[in-house]
């Protein structure tokens, strides 16, 4: 009996908890106004959610105003994306130690063991592992840790579309996200001028902005590919390839840094016409890597301007740099788009003699910054050449720009003489000009609607060709563990489960990406690693881990606790165990009378044999003592 009241006295302790844990919450999930893509599929996630008691309240919010929101935590859902290769994972997780990244806020909520400041610390550490095994297993243990925090939700792999009209050929999808590689373009008929609709970081083309190697946003990705080059290029399958380096060695320091000597290609000219070589090498990294810009508030937030130690010239065609450790992705981070691709020295301030504390390339709007013991004046550049396969030329009045062939490229001078970059008001324009003949190409993501491909693919498919590249980046909705109700490791698990991410995909993206379980694409360098549990969708499990005791009685038979224990088992176990002892109960209470009333008899009868045997002895005794038995004597029974 004492077993059935524990049992009972627990599982009232169940349905208690499980009573608190099934009230409603609220959740803030914001959103940058004006992406209808990402609005589409919030409204379905908000459904889902609703399905586990879970409101959503959504903000769409303007881009300064999501971005101070984001930066200081104030939300609980939002929308992100990795940044792909050649940035994931490493510079993408090295942004995480950067206040202006949501996930920065988000972190803070780490549960121990694995704090923010030691998850952050160890990404800080397995960019120094030299050892490659070692550093896989470094990176393994990191995704883990933030896996098993549940922090970020993935949704879906991004692929990069691209739409050709059917008188062009031979593209190759680029290797990062706004890679757009025209260069490589055929044209089988027609013009040689092509007129192309271009992803921007905002979706749809608005301006290439300065055009600056050097600085960010509103610069343009794919334009300043076009126009600038690094020492080295990232190549299919993480290939670091040779681009105005023309091959390198590294050695290591006794002092345990590296040293790494590039020799630069020969016979190199900006669109300009000035010369390639070590003196102008010097000059752009003098510039880019002034102390003041390597910190986190500038070219700080990837780890390649702080590992950097030294850079000079040993020859006119030979660049010596040294590090402090032995970065592994150093030349991987020399591949990006920006900061460090070679500007021709006739742009800078005063040429090749630029001083880079007084007449920096920084953009002059930067203004004077100061960091590190230095201050530095930004003065921008004078204007835009570099030595790529295309040639700014201008903005026309429409918004329009035009960019021309570098005849005199390195590698060969593309067949594609110039591109027009169009600019439209919105994708439904974009669509329409498409069909009327007077755009050749869409190239990258957020130009057309997903229904507007599907429909090029299905029924204009002797017109026009569709690409999709390979899935290059995930697109995520990161949790914040730092803000309440997001806070509750279980209520994040429950959101996890309950968002059905395949059917959202095939209503809003038309099957053109695919669900995720894993913060980075499997594909990305050392992130090809089964994660527990999988973070796949789940009703059952959701409702289960939202209300233990609901989830129970509405389905027994299939709910199971996060341990995996199945619920519906228990009960069925302790119901068993309650009946089990209560029939004991009933038989020992039935053996019980039936011993006792025979007992009763057995005592009755000794007491009425005792009685006369007592009787007749004091009648005896009364005889012989000449006393008679008191008939009032009392008899006291024990």
């Amino acid at each position: 009996m004492k077993l059935a009241f524990i049992s009972i006295f627990l599982l009232k302790d169940q349905f208690a908890v499980s009573a608190i844990d099934c009230g409603p919450s609220s959740v803030d999930f914001i959103v940058q106004k004006g992406d209808a893509l990402l609005a589409a599929i919030e409204d379905d996630v908000r459904a889902d959610l609703a399905k586990v008691n879970i409101k959503v309240v959504t903000r769409f919010l303007e881009k300064a105003d999501f971005n101070s929101n984001m930066t200081s935590g104030n939300f609980n859902l939002c929308f992100s994306e990795t940044w792909g290769p050649p940035y994931d994972p490493h510079s993408y997780a090295s942004s995480w130690k950067s206040p202006d990244e949501a996930h920065f806020a988000a972190l803070k909520g780490m549960q121990a063991p694995m704090t923010q400041d030691k998850f952050t610390a160890d990404i800080s550490n397995v960019m120094l592992e030299e050892d490659i095994q070692s550093r896989q297993q470094k990176w393994k243990g990191i995704l883990m840790a933030l896996h098993e925090q549940a922090i970020d939700l993935p949704f879906s792999g991004k692929r990069i579309p691209t739409v050709l009209r059917a008188r062009l050929t031979g593209y190759l999808p680029g290797q990062q996200q706004f890679d757009y590689p025209v260069h490589s373009v055929q044209v089988l008929s027609g013009s040689k001028t092509i007129t192309v609709a271009p992803g921007a970081q905002t979706g749809l083309f608005s301006t290439v902005g300065r055009l600056d190697p050097h600085t960010y946003r509103p610069n343009e990705f794919f334009a300043n590919n076009w126009v600038y080059e690094g020492l080295v290029s990232y190549g299919a399958d993480g290939v670091i390839e040779p681009s105005l380096a023309a091959s390198w060695t590294v050695t290591d320091k006794v002092s345990g840094g590296q040293e790494y000597t590039f020799m630069l290609r020969q016979g190199v000219k900006f669109h300009d016409g000035s010369d390639w070589n070590c003196a102008v090498a010097k000059l752009n990294f003098d510039h880019v890597l002034a102390k003041p810009l390597t910190t986190g508030d500038w070219h700080g937030w990837y780890d390649l301007p702080k590992q950097i130690e030294t850079w000079s010239c040993a020859e006119t065609y030979k660049f010596v740099l040294t590090t402090k450790g032995k970065y592994y992705p150093l030349l991987q981070e020399l591949t990006y788009i920006r900061p460090l691709r070679m500007l021709s020295p006739a742009m800078f301030a005063s040429g090749i003699s630029t001083d880079p504390k007084t007449h920096n390339s920084c953009h002059k709007g930067w203004g004077n910054i100061t960091g590190l013991g230095q201050t530095i004046t930004c003065a921008g550049i004078k204007g835009v050449a570099g030595t790529g396969p295309f040639r700014y030329m201008e903005t026309l009045p429409s918004g329009d720009v035009k960019f021309d062939r570098n005849a005199a490229h390195w590698r060969s001078a593309p067949q594609v003489e110039t591109i027009i970059l169009k600019k439209y008001a919105d994708h439904a324009a974009v669509m329409a000009a498409l069909l009327d003949g007077s755009l050749d190409a869409v190239m990258g993501g957020g130009v057309l609607e997903p229904v507007d491909l599907r429909t090029i693919q299905t029924k204009h498919a002797s017109e026009f060709q569709v690409f999709l590249g390979p899935p290059v980046m995930n697109r995520i909705i990161i949790m914040n563990a730092a803000k309440g109700p997001t806070n509750d490791l279980t209520l994040r698990k429950v959101i996890m489960h309950a968002v059905n991410k395949a059917a959202i995909i095939d209503k809003e993206l038309y099957g053109f990406a695919e669900p995720v379980d894993s913060l980075f694409p499997k594909n990305a360098p050392y992130c090809d690693v089964d994660l527990t549990p999988r973070w796949d969708y789940d009703i059952e499990k959701a409702k289960l881990l939202r209300c233990p005791a609901v989830a129970a009685g509405i389905d027994s038979g299939k709910a199971a606790d996060a341990s995996g224990i199945d619920v519906g088992i228990v009960i069925g176990i302790i119901v068993a165990l309650l009946f089990v002892f209560m029939l004991a109960a009933v038989g020992v209470y039935k053996h019980g009378e039936k011993q006792g009333a025979l007992h009763q008899k057995l005592v009755q009868s000794s007491s009425s044999a005792d009685d006369q045997t007592n009787q007749k002895e004091e009648q005896d005794k009364g005889d012989v003592l000449g006393k008679p038995v008191a008939a009032t004597e009392e008899t006291v029974q024990v």
